[in-house]
């Protein structure tokens, strides 16, 4: 059986210091664009990236402005957390066993906050995000403890689990 260090070493996935989870970014688009949150400034068409957690590891709340589409390729349940730009919360199981009540693949729309950890008792997943516009730090924000409390979810286990602040 394949060990999350065994899918690190394969892929050369790497910590990801500020969000968490070790990643390797798989493509960039060439082309680029000025999309109108960015004052002139140019993005890649596209990006993505492999995505690894453990259990020591989780995606702090983090808002992008661009579409993100997660792909669940192996490994055990995720649980992704999303708050929408009108304060709605929901949570999604990530994972490729086809069971009711689970996903391969999600949109989230620019603008949601998310975050993601392991199921409860598993051990490693490894899943692809691509975005569109493509990622650029400059676009990311992390969300603090005190944004979830204004949010109003800040009793919720899961977000207050995923806040990195």
């Amino acid at each position: 059986m394949l060990s999350s260090q065994n899918v690190i070493d394969r892929f050369n996935l790497v910590q990801l210091e500020f969000e968490g989870g070790y990643f390797c970014e798989t493509f960039r688009s060439a082309e680029t664009f000025a999309p109108s949150w960015t004052e002139g400034g140019q993005r890649s068409v596209s990006t993505a990236i492999f995505y690894l957690l453990r259990p020591d590891t989780f995606s702090a709340l983090h808002r992008l402005p661009g579409v993100e589409v997660f792909h669940f390729y192996a490994g055990d349940e995720v649980e992704l957390g999303t708050i929408a730009p009108d304060g709605s919360a929901d949570v999604v199981r990530l994972s490729n066993s086809l069971e009711p009540g689970t996903t391969p693949q999600f949109v989230i729309p620019g603008g949601t906050i998310q975050g993601s950890r392991l199921k409860a008792g598993g051990e490693w997943a490894l899943m692809g995000t691509t975005m569109s516009p493509g990622f650029d730090l400059a676009d990311f924000h992390l969300v603090t403890r005190a944004e979830l409390e204004e949010l109003g979810h800040a009793e919720s286990e899961l977000f207050s689990s995923l806040c990195a602040g």
